[in-house]
């Protein structure tokens, strides 16, 4: 096994934690009511296709990083998911854009597509709003070199985290075409 990366402080890791999750929650919750309006000279919806890239990759490196662990290459587990939580953030970062920008769109198509796309999205949403503290969570237990509980966390975290990274792409290619 890994030597700890940080030095537990259960206390300040589960404030932090904790406080960061409530203000991306905010935040993400507070776009759906704000849009600006500036012209960049691009098309803003480029925005959700780099979202849509970044859940792939994402998506990609978690399989990657289930598979390290499995044949016990604890470091490459180790880099697969810091790798996974720094694309995280930068999608978080463009996902704020995107929506700040774009503002919201409406699935346009029909049908069975139309009931599909409906029940991704909204299995996709919350389970995209909950499972951020939960990331962090794992993380910090296997930072800290806690691997019992980090163990019985990422059971939890990684199957969700999957979920969300997968959906977000499919969620992304059937909202595409309406973009306007």
């Amino acid at each position: 096994m890994l030597q700890p990366c940080l030095k537990k402080n259960d206390k300040l890791a589960s404030r932090l934690i904790i406080l960061f999750s409530l203000i991306v929650f905010a935040a993400v919750v507070a776009l759906g009511r704000i849009k600006l309006e500036v012209d960049l000279g691009f098309d803003v919806h480029i925005f959700a296709l780099i979202n849509s890239v970044i859940n792939g990759t994402v998506a990609v490196l978690l399989v990657a990083a289930l598979w390290a662990v499995k044949t016990k290459q604890y470091a490459l587990h180790r880099n697969l998911m810091i790798g996974a939580l720094v694309l995280s953030v930068l999608f978080l970062v463009s996902y704020i854009a995107h929506h700040l920008l774009a503002g919201e769109t409406s699935y346009g198509g029909e049908g069975m597509m139309k009931t599909i796309y409906y029940i991704i999205l909204f299995t996709h949403i919350p389970l995209a709003g909950i499972i951020l503290p939960f990331i962090l969570f794992t993380a910090y237990r296997g930072l800290i070199s806690e691997w019992a509980s980090h163990r019985k966390l990422a059971k939890i975290t990684w199957p969700i985290w999957f979920y969300v990274a997968v959906t977000g792409v499919l969620v992304y290619w059937m909202i595409s075409p309406y973009y306007q």
